[in-house]
């Protein structure tokens, strides 16, 4: 079986299948997207770039899924570090529903939290803050999404971290703090790093979980998925274009930083 599916014909309808389906779902789209934007011209692109709508709308989507990604690179390290390390129950249902965002809808998820720090949730009854249709919703909701990124991607290294290089680094007299900036951190950091930075380019993208609890105003709440969305509402596909070739022009910096990073810094 194994010689059979090795032979040179199967070998070539694998590779002419995968190329097919490279080619057509995902290289197509995107040059589509970058005819789509520059089908009206340069100085059409260039103008519905830098509509200030538009630039506030990619700044705010910008800074706040920053603060989402710091968020999780904290909360994903200290999490990771707990599954890893430590043995208690129920830690297998824990590192179960870690992976529930990537397969939740995220419209669901979005309602969710409306649910949850709406004005008709526990949380507005017992501290009478209402953080719907605010900056802070946003964020919550860019950090669900993107919950599992840096876990996942620092849960292997941790595995694989020989511990006997802690030990022998703990009978040499080294403290503890010494011992994890030194030797565990180095290991951990492409992990951390990888997964942040997935974690960054998801929330960059975000609609679903958003749309619902951004309360879409221009210049405060309006992020970039939102504002692509009424774009084409609104009939202006080049503009809808222009901000979505700039938001995956960004993803694919981000992914070969990332393809970078775990080939070990080589171009």
């Amino acid at each position: 079986m194994n010689s059979l599916f090795r032979s040179p014909k199967w070998s070539y309808s694998f590779r002419t299948i995968v190329f097919i389906y490279f080619i057509g779902l995902i290289i197509i789209p995107i040059i589509g997207i970058y005819t789509q934007s520059l089908s009206a011209g340069v100085a059409s692109f260039i103008e519905n770039l830098s509509d200030p709508l538009a630039w506030k709308a990619v700044l705010l989507t910008l800074k706040l899924a920053a603060i989402a990604t710091l968020i999780n690179i904290a909360i994903g390290t200290m999490i990771g570090w707990v599954l890893v390390r430590y043995e208690f129950p129920g830690k297998s249902i824990i590192n179960s529903v870690i992976d529930l965002p990537f397969a939740l809808p995220t419209a669901v998820a979005g309602f969710i939290i409306l649910l949850l720090v709406g004005p008709s949730s526990m949380f507005y009854d017992w501290f009478g803050i209402d953080i719907v249709f605010h900056e802070p919703a946003i964020v919550i909701a860019m950090v669900f999404v993107t919950f599992p990124f840096v876990i996942r991607g620092l849960q292997p290294l941790l595995e694989e971290l020989d511990q006997s290089e802690e030990e022998a680094a703990y009978t040499l007299g080294s403290s503890k703090a010494h011992t994890f900036f030194r030797i565990i951190l180095p290991t951990m950091l492409p992990g951390i790093l990888s997964g942040a930075m997935l974690a960054f380019s998801r929330a960059i993208a975000e609609f679903g979980a958003v749309v619902l609890i951004a309360g879409n105003i221009p210049g405060k709440t309006l992020v970039a998925s939102v504002y692509i969305f009424g774009e084409i509402e609104s009939n202006n596909p080049h503009g809808a274009a222009a901000v979505s070739v700039l938001l995956l022009t960004i993803s694919f910096l981000i992914l070969w930083f990332i393809h970078k990073l775990n080939r070990g810094g080589q171009a």
